[in-house]
């Protein structure tokens, strides 16, 4: 309200900044991954311990990606990785979260509880703390799956604060499931999947 009692007409709200040079090449990456996943008849899952939904978040930041992303986990703790992803407590026991065994049962506890036929999994130490001297900070595991052919995983480690290690992650995760779905043909057992194996 004015001082003269006549109603003040509402400011504009400043525009949101837009995203910065790595998040906007993050969603060009998985701009890209859709097209890739389209051409492939695929839907795609996330599973996501250290990233905490970054690459699902990239994802949905492109109009039209329910047409090739059906859902994403965001399996922080332990706890969290037992219950929505069935990852053993053995293989936590054994090998810890952080490990290629765990990133291959959280891929594939992603197909097992998603309708779709490819995975994305990450699960690592962004730090400051949590690193040990086997899994200094910056390590960390991946995994990609696909329905009825088989899982690949790998570990990297990523240098710079914890910033850098969640936005390295999720990067490398999205342009290493664009390389394997290009290397599709390559694939044992790809070429005799069906069409949808989960019909």
């Amino acid at each position: 309200m004015s001082a003269t009692g006549t109603p003040s007409r509402p400011r504009p709200s400043a525009a949101p900044p837009g995203p910065s040079g790595a998040q906007a090449e993050l969603v060009a990456l998985a701009r890209v991954l859709g097209e890739r996943l389209r051409n492939a008849g695929l839907m795609a899952v996330t599973a996501e311990s250290c990233t905490g939904g970054m690459i699902a978040a990239a994802i949905t930041e492109i109009a039209g990606s329910s047409a090739w992303f059906e859902r994403g986990f965001v399996s922080y703790s332990n706890e969290a990785k037992q219950d929505l992803l069935r990852v053993s407590p053995a293989t936590l026991r054994a090998h810890g979260a952080v490990s290629e065994q765990t990133a291959a049962e959280m891929a594939c506890g992603a197909l097992g509880h998603s309708h779709a036929g490819f995975a994305i999994s990450v699960t690592g130490v962004a730090g400051p703390a949590g690193g040990s001297p086997e899994k200094p900070v910056g390590t960390v595991c991946f995994g990609w799956a696909i329905d009825g052919v088989g899982v690949a995983t790998e570990t990297h480690w990523f240098g710079g604060d914890r910033a850098a290690v969640r936005l390295g992650t999720a990067l490398h995760a999205i342009s290493r499931a664009i390389e394997f779905i290009d290397a599709l043909g390559h694939w044992p057992g790809w070429p005799e999947r069906p069409v949808d194996p989960k019909d």
